[in-house]
């Protein structure tokens, strides 16, 4: 038996997460959805941790989180949030169509919290566009208009 979108409750937890998005580790970037106006607006965390497997090379001595996975992050919250407006987008595959005005304002290292906020622009169909920020401790650490289409 499934879950209507319309019956998941916030806070979402990373089951509930799973239950939504096909992405499993090491690939899974969001921990916790804490907020939705479905159709409109979402909040999700990500944790970051030094026990990612990318900071192994991503610098050695200095790690630094991938501006490309911030991204990443920020699109997979934003396809919860599709899912969570469109209970006919669950178990649809979301690809990145475009990526616009994409700004790093501040380096993310293992022990922040990045809150990954999201809004919709726009949808034509199964595309759809949005507006991200991610922030960390209050501050702007990426910013980006997002496109994805999902099959």
């Amino acid at each position: 038996m499934t879950t209507a979108a319309s019956d998941i409750q916030v806070p979402i937890d990373v089951k509930g997460i799973m239950a939504i998005l096909p992405h499993r580790y090491p690939f899974l970037l969001v921990d916790r959805i804490v907020e939705v106006e479905r159709g409109k607006t979402i909040t999700g965390i990500k944790n970051v941790t030094m026990n990612e497997p990318f900071f192994q090379g991503h610098f050695p001595g200095e790690p630094v989180m991938p501006g490309v996975l911030i991204l990443e992050a920020m699109a997979q919250v934003g396809s919860i949030l599709v899912c969570l407006s469109d209970q006919e987008m669950i178990g649809r595959l979301a690809y990145f169509a475009g990526v616009d005005k994409a700004r790093f304002r501040r380096i993310v290292r293992p022990g922040d919290q990045l809150v990954l906020k999201l809004e919709m622009l726009k949808q034509k169909g199964r595309v759809i566009k949005m507006a991200g920020h991610a922030l960390v401790d209050g501050q702007l650490a990426t910013e980006a208009e997002l496109m994805a289409s999902f099959t």
